[in-house]
């Protein structure tokens, strides 16, 4: 009995329970549930009967502050392709730790212990893309296939990413999106998790994951080789008005 007591005033008080988001993904169909740790939650999601994972907690990236929003999808893309599209302070950031790390050492390679989105900008070639001024000024792009990189954003995405960058995205936090090892990724700093910021991720989300499915031609054609059907299914899916409304 004695024992049971100090149990049960050892436990740690209950953390926070979310409850708005968890009404927002009731509301969505989507399933919520805490970490065991208590420290963040996932929700659960899909799209054209895909599913995705949106989680928020502690950040795994040091560019990131306090608490990180991440959502992820696998898309079956080429693995050899490799796109991000970056906040331009914190593409400006990078660049300068990622010179610092290899003029103040004696490293000469880059290794796998670097961050994709480091390796990525020293790596790889700035993308120019068609978008409105205000989004080419805002977020910075590079890729392993320079003009696939560039049709993914163009069109839906650049509208999706023009309406962010006065909307949830207008302090400019730490934000990124990417496609790595045929995945979709987004990261960006959320300190703390409001329902209008998370639904306007998502959108963004779901965005690029259409662009890229449908630059890929894997909506129509199942293929998942994106240099050979890119420009053909971006010219036959995608009108002026795709995206929009989303």
């Amino acid at each position: 009995m004695l024992d049971a007591f100090k149990k049960l005033i050892s436990r740690p008080p209950p953390g926070p329970d979310w409850r708005e988001v968890a009404d927002w993904a009731k509301a969505n169909k989507l399933k919520f549930k805490r970490e065991h740790e208590g420290e963040g939650f996932v929700v659960d999601g899909g799209l054209d009967s895909k599913p995705w994972r949106l989680e928020w907690g502690p950040p795994q990236r040091n560019y990131i502050e306090s608490r990180e929003l991440r959502l992820r999808m696998e898309l079956g893309l080429s693995p050899n392709l490799q796109v991000l599209l970056i906040s331009q302070p914190l593409l400006e950031t990078l660049e300068r730790q990622t010179f610092e790390r290899f003029t103040e050492s004696t490293q000469t390679v880059i290794d796998g212990a670097t961050p994709e989105e480091m390796r990525w900008l020293a790596m790889f070639p700035k993308v120019a893309y068609k978008a409105s001024k205000e989004v080419r000024m805002r977020f910075g792009l590079v890729g392993s296939a320079p003009a696939e990189a560039g049709a993914w954003v163009e069109g839906a995405l650049a509208h999706q990413m023009e309406e962010a960058a006065v909307g949830f995205l207008k302090s400019e936090p730490p934000f990124v999106l990417m496609l790595l090892r045929g995945r979709a990724y987004l990261r960006m700093q959320l300190p703390q998790p409001a329902v209008p910021i998370i639904s306007q991720a998502v959108a963004v989300f779901e965005v690029a994951v259409l662009q890229a499915l449908r630059v890929a031609g894997l909506g129509a054609e199942g293929s998942n080789d994106w240099s050979s059907t890119g420009s053909t299914a971006w010219q036959t899916q995608l009108g002026p008005e795709d995206g929009k409304g989303r």
